[in-house]
């Protein structure tokens, strides 16, 4: 076996080192071409890939504008406040028996809010009341003393000049009647102090009653019943204002302005009132007055804006801000309008248009382009809400997949 192995093995007596080499370099290239297959197919997977990953986009979203910001020479903050306020209280002093209103309640000028106890001084005014009838009963009998002793008088004078009575006689008479007559003077007077005694007791029975000094709503209850009011609250536990209330026809808006943009500010200029709790809401209003005095601490100059337009739902101490218009604006730039951010414009076709974000893909939306708002522009074809590309990239195409960019 080990001989028939041996003889076997030969030498290719016919084979060159050319043709060995040139074998070698065919395996040698086969490999390289294999390898460089793999490569440009790798390639070819992540250029795929690349081109079918979701593009990132910076998002920007349709806001509700108002053509009235193309003319805004400032804007202010500030909150609403009653220039006609009052905490309702009394000056007497007593227990609190009834309390009518409550928080939102209209009241009327005059109008009973609450009431004290007036037991003490409706007995007061009674016995003065008394006091009245007996002074005029005291009249009416120092008037027919006085007849009588003018008629008492005029006999004795009678008898006097017939010598019928004495001198002496005729001076009692005399006397007689002179006091009457200064009975009746003191008589009279008594009956002015009494009267006079009579009104004390029935203002004091009147500050038992507590009552709207105009017409308005109560904003807040400060007492209850059982609670005792004084005038000033300087007992314990004690109340002064019953009630706060307000005329809200006198509502209007402070704002701060600061000393270097108080300029801009004329009284009667046009102004447009927005409040935070009614966004959507927009209020004609105008410039009513500037407060004569600068605040040190914050640089600023109070002044007031008046309604011109109201909201029932308007309420003291909301936020407000106020916007101050160079001129009073038509009907039609206070209409709200859709406006997105310059920046979010393309041109395509010539065509202005803007990619709409669903959450996945852009669609790509044709728009009209309106006025010029500042940073935006006013557009149409797009609703209030949606989220637009900021800044597309010339390679973003309709339908194409996105994500919103990570924000830096």
């Amino acid at each position: 076996m080990a001989q028939a192995d041996l003889a076997k093995l030969s030498l290719n007596k016919g084979a060159t080192p050319s043709a060995t080499l040139a074998a070698r370099r065919r395996r040698k290239w086969i490999k390289w071409g294999f390898a460089a297959g793999v490569i440009a197919l790798v390639v070819a997977l992540l250029a795929l890939r690349s081109a079918n990953a979701p593009a990132e986009v910076e998002l920007g979203t349709v806001t509700t504008a108002f053509p009235t910001q193309a003319y805004t020479l400032l804007n202010a903050t500030g909150r609403v406040v009653a220039a006609r306020k009052a905490a309702v209280s009394t000056k007497a002093t007593g227990r609190l028996e009834f309390l009518g209103v409550q928080e939102g309640s209209v009241v009327k000028a005059g109008q009973v809010l609450a009431r004290l106890e007036a037991l003490d001084v409706s007995a007061n005014r009674d016995q003065a009341r008394a006091s009245v009838a007996a002074a005029k009963a005291n009249l009416e009998q120092g008037k027919a003393e006085l007849v009588d002793a003018e008629a008492n008088y005029r006999r004795t004078d009678d008898l006097f000049r017939k010598n019928f009575v004495s001198a002496a006689q005729l001076d009692t008479a005399r006397a007689r009647l002179d006091r009457a007559k200064a009975s009746m003077v003191s008589l009279n007077a008594a009956i002015g102090v009494a009267d006079a005694q009579t009104r004390a007791a029935t203002v004091s029975v009147e500050q038992t009653l507590i009552r709207a000094p105009f017409d308005g709503v109560v904003l807040t209850k400060n007492a209850n019943v059982g609670d005792i009011i004084t005038p000033f609250s300087s007992a314990a536990d004690s109340k002064g204002a019953v009630v706060t209330m307000a005329d809200m026809s006198t509502l209007e808006v402070e704002v701060d302005v600061t000393e270097a943009s108080i300029g801009k500010v004329v009284v009667g200029g046009p102004c447009e009132i927005t409040l935070d709790a009614l966004p959507e809401v927009r209020l004609l209003g105008e410039v009513s007055r500037i407060v004569p005095t600068v605040d040190r601490a914050k640089a600023t100059v109070l002044v007031k804006v008046a309604f011109v337009e109201r909201d029932p739902r308007t309420l003291p101490d909301m936020s407000a801000k106020a916007a101050f218009l160079k001129q009073k604006p038509p009907d039609a730039d206070r209409k709200p309008v859709a406006a997105v951010r310059k920046e979010a414009l393309v041109e395509r076709d010539g065509k202005a248009a803007v990619f709409v974000f669903d959450g996945k893909t852009v669609k790509l939306t044709a728009v009209s382009k309106g006025r010029d708002l500042g940073d935006s522009v006013e557009v149409s074809g797009i609703k209030s809400g949606d989220r637009v590309v900021l800044k597309p990239a010339d390679k973003l195409r309709d339908g194409a997949a996105a994500v919103q960019a990570a924000k830096k």
